[in-house]
Formats: C-alpha cells, structure tokens, sequence
C-alpha cells in the first residue's frame, strides 16, 4: 500500500509521457521481459495458485463424496435393522463419515459387552451402564477427530497460499522497484523510460500475488464451514448411537436381572 502510494504519480507520469514506439502494452511481454528476480516470483507465484486449484478440485470432490455416502448410510440406520447387518453394509461405504463413526462406536460396543458378559453375574458392579459406554463414547469421539483430519488434509496449502502470496508478490514489486532505481543510477539520468519496465513488472507481481491469494482464502473458509457442518453431523449421529445403545445396554440388564430372580429358588419362595 505504501509503495503503491509513494509511485502513483510517477506512474500516471509514465502513462502519459512514455513513447508509444517500443513499449510493451501486454502482461506477457512484461513478464516476458522481467528481469530473473521478478520471473522465480512469478513462477513461485504461479506453482502455488496451480496447487490451490487442484486441492480445491480434489476437495469438492472428496467431500461430495463422503456427503453423498453418508447419506445413503443414514438412510439405511434409520431403517432400524440389526446392527450387525447394518456394519456389513457400511463397509462399501468407506468414505462416509457417520459410517466410520458408527463402526468405531459399534466395534467398541462389540468389545465391552463380550468382555463383561464373560465376566458373568458374579461381578455386579461390572455391569455399569454408564462407565462401560463411556468406551463407546471415547471411541466415536477418536473416529471424529480421525475424520475430521481426513476432511482437513491438504487444507494447510490454502491457507499458506493465501497468508504468503500477498508478500510474495509485494517483494515482486519491490524488486522491481529498486530494479528500476538501479537502472536510472547507471544511466545517470531519471529517464521515465527507463523506469516503466520495472514498475510495469512491480504491478504484474502483486496482481499475479492476489490472484493467488484471494482464490485460496474463499475457499479455504468455505471448507473449513463444510467442516463445522460436519462436524455438527457426526456429533448428533454419535449422541443418538449412544441412547440407541444405552437403552439397549439397559434392556439386557434388565433381562440378565430377572434370569438371576428366576434361577434363585429362594427368591420364589420369598415373593410367595
């Protein structure tokens, strides 16, 4: 801002008293004719834009993929099928987030009921509902980070690009800049002539840096919010996951508590 303010008048000058015979008017010629500094800017300038496209590509991709698949998989856990079957049929479904939830919380269920039913009736306090789902719970909360760093993968690009490439092209700029100087100090004289190609060079840097920069900062705040949606997605799965098998959790406690009544004979004889 401040160099562009300081150069205003010189470049309105350059505008109106610089020969028309000679002088490039297109960006190419003005990269072309940049001197090596300004050109690695450019180049640099150039690679990381092209890199920004292409994980915005691939990330439009991969998360209408895993939307879409999770999705489908939500409408098959509605459908209220034996879970068992239902973690069969999720396994086509490997990009899906609330599928991955669910076969870490399921799996995790898995293990902690084998465990305590082996333990049988003679361990009462083993079978606490709420300390043997907090596994359960801590299980789907690792699948949601796990997710969530999946979704964020190559993210980091965006963000650099957009932090970094304003000050890229502003050194672009300043090179040009004192390119210029240079050139009139050799020359011996402030020929407007000879200060056009460097400042012409100057500004295609800092347009070609927010070129890059402002495409990369949309779109990394609109993934980052696609995220968050998400993320509210696979906490509201999880929270239902856990009261389905909460109550579950409590239906066979309730039926392992009355085979305990009925296989004691003096319980009978007592509630006669």
């Amino acid at each position: 801002m401040v160099v562009t303010t300081v150069f205003s008048p010189m470049l309105v000058t350059v505008a109106l008293a610089a020969p028309k015979a000679g002088v490039s008017n297109g960006v190419a010629d003005m990269i072309w004719n940049a001197g090596p500094m300004v050109k690695l800017v450019l180049l640099t300038l150039v690679i990381m834009s092209l890199a920004c496209w292409g994980v915005v590509l691939v990330k439009f991709k991969v998360f209408r993929r895993a939307e879409r698949q999770s999705e489908d998989f939500y409408e098959l856990y509605r459908k209220k099928k034996n879970f068992g079957l239902l973690y069969r049929e999720s396994q086509a479904l490997s990009d899906s987030y609330l599928a991955q939830v669910f076969r870490a919380g399921y799996t995790e269920w898995g293990r902690v009921t084998k465990f305590l039913e082996s333990l049988g009736s003679a361990e009462p306090a083993a079978w606490n509902g709420e300390e043997a789902l907090s596994t359960v719970e801590k299980a789907m909360e690792g699948a949601m980070l796990l997710e969530v760093r999946r979704l964020e993968r190559f993210l980091s690009l965006l963000a650099t690009t957009g932090n970094t490439a304003p000050f890229i092209g502003l050194f672009g700029t300043v090179w040009g800049i004192m390119t210029s100087f240079h050139h009139i100090g050799l020359k011996g004289a402030a020929n407007l002539a000879v200060v056009a190609p460097g400042i012409s060079e100057a500004l295609v840097a800092t347009a070609i840096g927010l070129f890059a920069a402002i495409p990369a900062v949309i779109f990394f705040n609109y993934f980052m919010n696609r995220i968050q949606a998400i993320q509210g997605q696979m906490q509201y799965f999880a929270g239902d996951l856990y009261t389905v098998l909460k109550r579950e959790w409590m239906r066979r406690s309730a039926a392992q508590a009355k085979e305990v009544v009925e296989e004691s004979p003096a319980v009978v004889r007592t509630s006669r």
